[in-house]
């Protein structure tokens, strides 16, 4: 049991020994560098945006194309095309796939 006890407090000694080391490196690196990474990294899209959406409905010949329903698993655009009112349903995933026309 004692030895547990001194392994326990040895550990929880080394954790908070360690907490204010950490502080001191990250706030070292001055506001240049953390302008220079915050500039580096984007976000990348994980899902169809409206927008790119309606532009690949109008690319597929919709007119007047418009958002008319969106859920986590797919987008649907309605517009015009020759023959009348159509819509194009795209999965709301990056690069908006068609599934079905």
């Amino acid at each position: 049991m004692t030895h547990f006890l001194a392994k326990a407090s040895l550990a929880a000694l080394l954790a908070l020994c360690a907490i204010p080391a950490t502080v001191t490196t990250a706030a070292a690196a001055g506001p240049q560098t953390n302008f220079v990474v915050e500039a580096q990294y984007h976000r990348p899209i994980r899902a169809c945006s409206p927008m790119h959406a309606v532009r690949k409905a109008r690319g597929f010949g919709l007119r007047d194309a418009r958002i008319t329903r969106m859920s986590p698993r797919v987008v649907v655009v309605a517009g015009r095309d020759r023959r009348g009112w159509d819509r194009i349903t795209f999965a709301n995933v990056r690069g908006c796939p068609l599934i079905r026309r």
